[in-house]
């Protein structure tokens, strides 16, 4: 049973094992996503936060998820070039997961534990985010409608 996120590894969209305990000691930002949602344009606010806080130590992570009204129906390789093209994402992206069910993703499973929703542990919808202290174990929610840029104060905390 992990315990903290540095525990995890998962499946980048490339293919290749993405190992959170590289990035032990760091908070990490995780965001599950989504290229056909209203909030896809969160994605520039994401890709600044990740350009201004990734020097400092912050990791962002996008976890494409199609569990919500099939905004996510593309393959791994269609999922990146869209966000590099149109937003030019450089945060890593990793393979398309489910965040809510019997098939949730255990990262998912363990984020929901540990912060969970207002109405529950469910994820409701695209753009949730999910920003993990650098003790690996403290974890904030955020619900899709908030914008990146309102969490840059919780975020500067965690790296101070």
């Amino acid at each position: 049973m992990a315990k903290t996120i540095y525990d995890f590894t998962v499946i980048a969209n490339n293919g290749n094992e993405f190992d959170f305990k590289k990035y032990e000691g760091s908070p990490i930002l995780i965001v599950n996503t989504a290229s056909k949602c209203g909030f896809t344009n969160q994605y520039e606010g994401l890709e600044k936060i990740y350009k201004e806080f990734s020097p400092k130590g912050l990791l962002v992570v996008g976890f494409p998820c199609d569990q919500f009204a099939h905004q996510e129906p593309g393959s791994d390789e269609d999922i990146a070039q869209f966000c590099s093209v149109n937003f030019g994402v450089t945060f890593p992206l990793m393979k398309k997961i489910d965040v809510n069910g019997k098939s949730a993703a255990p990262i998912f499973a363990w984020l929901k534990k540990q912060a969970p929703g207002k109405l529950g542990s469910s994820v409701k919808w695209n753009f949730t985010k999910f920003l993990v202290s650098s003790d690996g174990t403290t974890v904030k929610r955020f619900a899709p409608t908030v914008e990146p840029a309102d969490m840059y104060e919780d975020i500067e905390k965690e790296l101070s």
